[in-house]
């Protein structure tokens, strides 16, 4: 059984650049332990201090996520395309700034 796991460049970055690899995981758990001997680096980024995948990492098989599949529990199948995608949150790029507009009732509904 082999499947295919793809990474966005955020995370490649971890594997020397490599976006897509093969792996004969049979599920997510089998899958992070592989992380640990061919991608150390990939396996520290994307797991927390207790081997578990971190909760910013978003895991999909076949473009649905793993958490609607079962989960840890759910069976990679041969040929499944399995990614890895972690969550991007908003950061602060200085001081803010409001932009205030003249109430035009016709563009606003007349709340």
């Amino acid at each position: 059984m082999s499947i295919k796991v793809t990474l966005p460049t955020a995370l490649a970055r971890h594997t020397d650049g490599l976006k897509t690899f093969e792996s004969d995981a049979a599920n997510l758990p089998g899958l992070l332990t592989e992380f640990d001997a061919k991608f150390p680096a990939l396996s520290a980024n994307v797991k927390d201090e207790n081997g578990k995948l971190r909760r910013f990492i978003n895991v999909y098989v076949n473009d649905e996520d793993i958490r609607f599949l079962g989960g840890d529990a759910h069976a990679f199948e041969d040929g499944d395309e399995v990614m890895l995608i972690p969550s991007i949150a908003g950061g602060h790029c200085g001081a803010r700034r409001w932009l205030t507009l003249p109430y035009d009732e016709s563009i606003m509904g007349g709340c």
